[in-house]
Parts: structure tokens; sequence; C-alpha cells
């Protein structure tokens, strides 16, 4: 006799877990918060990207929806083994060695991404945002690589349509509410007063950044003031369910993905728009020149790495700054290296034919310490280093208080644009512990049967940050883990 699982929520951890249980022959139901519109959770507010391992380009060419792509001969996909994944994490663990959940993402991330595309889950090169010309070829920098067509939508689409035709159910505007919990066995949830009994639950409910008062409690004061880049469903609610039976607490309770954003964009992405839309409030090009606060100063090296290991650290650095904003400040220079973001047509920013003419624009700010912070930076960019961002090129600054470690080049040609950004939270990082099966964990390290865990409420995956592209193949990961052990 089949098992029946439902699933809460319904981006892709939820449905990787729901594709992972029908292939294992169970009856599957997802009950969505959301309406069909907004149902997705924060699947459909990404650019799609999902990080792997990968000896070498041969191993991308089945999981594409193109492989006869013409600029697929001319381009290098290098490679990105798991000692580069491992390392790429412990540069955001403060001191922490890998967690038992950052080795299992590691390990299972390309099989993971194959099992996807063994579902028909294609996805295509990031040309335009992960590689650069160069000599005629297509450069990929990072390790990242691969993204669905359509980016975060087309991944939910794509996933959905294979959770549909496995036998798959989804029932949208149906908010779980509690747990049917008796006998220390989770046997079902409730939608208000409707009781569903199940053989097992998976929760993929998201995290907690939607919920104003958790994010005070436990990410602090300035969080209040943190746009939320993503859905307005992820508000704690699976997270709650779980702690209320007996779950143990796991990861960090005040880390978060946090991202520099259009300091004017509306929360929840701006609901307004196409979900694919939604990306474009992102301002994530602060590599390509500086960045002042309130007071008119630098206050990180823009050019510290990569900034697919940067760039989910570096909200949290504006957020803390003064007004809780600061200045992304570009010369003419990089304007066409500037992600598609900065032309918008809702991008928010000023322009000055002079340095003069552009502070006096800029509200908000000390001008003449601005003034002085461009001069500075100006006289102290090294000029003998030639500047490649397909690289971590060392053209950096001497002999200032932050330095910039890459990619420093002289704000000296006009026209001049400055784009106010904010911090945005996408996602927290504090949740549940599970085990093997997806099982999640009780305050004495006991599995609670029936009751699983995937997603962004999985704690312990990522501490201070986290290399791009790895929240959705975490999701996916542990998706497939729960669905797999939700069956045993």
């Amino acid at each position: 006799m089949s098992k029946k699982i439902v699933i809460v929520g319904s981006g892709n951890a939820a449905l990787s877990a729901g594709i992972a249980s029908l292939e294992k022959g169970a009856e599957v139901t997802i009950y969505e918060k959301a309406n069909k519109i907004l149902a997705g959770g924060n699947t459909k507010y990404t650019a799609g990207a999902m990080r792997f391992s990968y000896e070498n380009g041969d191993q991308l060419i089945g999981l594409l929806d193109n492989p006869n792509d013409e600029r697929i001969k001319n381009t290098n996909f290098g490679s990105y083994t798991q000692e580069n994944f491992k390392n790429d994490l412990l540069n955001f663990n403060d001191g922490r060695p890998l967690s038992w959940e950052q080795e299992i993402l590691v390990s299972k991330s390309l099989e993971t991404i194959q099992w996807l595309s063994s579902h028909n889950v294609k996805f295509e090169p990031i040309y335009s945002r992960q590689s650069f010309l160069k000599e005629g070829k297509h450069i990929f920098w990072g390790g990242l690589t691969l993204a669905s067509e359509n980016e975060g939508v087309g991944l939910f689409n794509q996933e959905l349509t294979a959770f549909l035709s496995l036998g798959g159910k989804i029932f949208y505007e149906s908010p779980v509410t509690d747990l049917v919990f008796k006998n220390n066995k989770v046997r079902g949830v409730y939608l208000g007063v409707e009781k569903i009994e199940a053989d097992a639950i998976i929760l993929a409910s998201g995290g907690f950044e939607a919920n104003e008062e958790l994010r005070k409690t436990f990410i602090g004061d300035d969080w209040i003031k943190a746009k939320v880049r993503g859905t307005p469903h992820n508000t704690g609610d699976g997270l709650k369910m779980a702690l209320e039976i007996g779950a143990v607490k796991h990861g960090l309770y005040d880390g978060c993905h946090a991202t520099p954003m259009d300091l004017f964009m509306k929360d929840f992405g701006g609901l307004d728009l196409e979900p694919k839309e939604r990306k474009n409030y992102r301002k994530i090009c602060y590599f390509l020149g500086i960045m002042v606060n309130a007071k008119g100063k630098r206050f990180l090296d823009e050019g510290k790495n990569f900034r697919n290991y940067t760039y989910a650290q570096y909200g949290r650095k504006v957020l803390e700054q003064p007004g809780h904003f600061a200045w992304q400040i570009f010369d003419s220079k990089v304007f066409d290296l500037l992600y598609e973001e900065y032309r918008f047509n809702d991008a928010h920013f000023v322009e000055g034919k002079s340095i003069d003419e552009l502070i006096s624009k800029m509200d908000d700010i000390d001008k003449n310490e601005a003034k002085k912070t461009i001069a500075e930076y100006n006289k102290a960019v090294d000029l003998k280093t030639v500047f490649d961002p397909t690289v971590l090129d060392g053209k950096s600054t001497r002999n200032l208080l932050i330095k910039k470690s890459n990619w420093a080049q002289r704000i000296d040609e006009g026209p001049f644009r400055a784009f106010p950004v904010t911090g945005g939270i996408t996602f927290t990082y504090g949740g549940l512990k599970i085990n093997e099966n997806g099982s999640v964990l009780d305050t004495n390290n006991k599995p609670i049967s029936g009751l699983y865990a995937c997603g962004e409420l999985v704690g312990g995956v990522f501490f201070n940050g986290y290399p791009g592209g790895s929240g959705l193949t975490s999701g996916a990961v542990f998706g497939r883990m729960a669905g797999y052990g939700a069956n045993q």
C-alpha cells in the first residue's frame, strides 16, 4: 500500500521532495499558503542559478536545454571540484569546520542536478552574469555556470511540471495551521479546522525572513528596516509548528542571506512586477566601483572576491550603516559591464558630468567627505596592474584604511552614476536539525516520527554567508533526501 505524504510549501525544495516521494510510489499532496500566482516560495524570486561540483565541461552538456548552442564550442566552463566547493563554504564559516549538512550539500550536489535533469528539468549557461568574453572565448569564473531558463520562475515551472506528471497534487490558498501530533508521532496537518491525515509530513515552508517580529528577535533591531526580497509568505510557520512539538533549534539564527538592493524597492520584490523582473532590484556590481555610507566613507572591500562570494554578506553590511543605506558609485568606464538591473526601467540613480555634480545630487550624505573619499581612493589605485574582471586581478589600492583588493580603477571618466542601496533579506539560516533521512530531530537528538524538513528550514547549512547558487542546490539536495526518507 502506497504511503500518503503531505508537503507544506511549493518551492524548489518542496517540489524536489515531491518528485522523490512520487518516484517511490507515494501518494503526494502539496498544500501551499499562497495563491497560484505567488506559489513557489522564494524560488520564483531567484535567478535560478544552481552551484554544484563538476570535473569538466563535458559533465554539463547533458544538463542543458540546448546542448547545440553555437557558443558552447567557444566556451571554457573550467571545473569546480568538491574541494573547490568545500573551500568556498569554509570561507563563510568564521573558522568553523564544515558542518555535516555542508558535507551532504557538496557530496550530493552533482548527482542531485543530474537527477533533476532526468526529470526534464534543464538548464542553460549563465553567459550574461558568470562569464566574460576574452580573446574570443566565453570564460566562466567562480564555479557557477548553469541556471534554469527563465530563471527562478522557469525552475519552478519545470519542477512543477515534473511533479504533476508523476501524479502529484497541489492545492493553493491552503495554509497549514498546525500539525496532528499524538503519542510522539506526527500523523497529519490541520488546514484551519480541517484535519488531513498522512503517513509523513515534509515541512518545506521556508524560513522566517518575512516575519518582522522574528527578524527582530533573532537577527536584531536593524532588521526591522530590511527590505524583504522574496515571498511575503515565509513567516516561519513550519518552524514554529515544529518547535512547538519539541524540535530542536539548529544553525545560526542571527544569520541570513542579505543582498544590496535598490533603496526604493518595494517589499517582497515588487509584487506588481512579473516574477522574472523582481531580480532587477538587486544591485550587486559594487565590485566595479565603490560604496560610501551617509558619512561619505567607504566601509568595506568592494573587491574582496568575486561578487558570488560577497553579495550575500554585503547586504548586511549596508543595512548596518547609518540610515541603513549606501551609495554605489561608478564611472563610464564600467557602464557596459554593469548588470541589466542597473538599466532596469525602475532603477534609481543620479548622474553627473563631474564628480562635484554627481555628489550634489546624492541625498542624505556628507558631501565634503564623499568628495574627499573619492579623491583619496583615486590616488590610491594601482595603475600598473591591468584590470581584468575575469580573474581576481590583484588591481588594488594602497595605503587606505579599507583596501579594495581587486578591480580597483580610478573613478575619473564622466559621466558618473550613483545608485542608492539598502539591505534586502532573502532567507534566514537558522532552522531545524535533521538526520540522514531528512527526519526532524527533537531536543534529545531523536527523530520526531513522521516529520521531515528541507529547504530553508534546515539549519546548519550556511553561517556567515554563502557562495551564490548554493541555496537552490541545498533546497534540491535536502528536498530529495526528505522525499526519499519519508517513504522508508
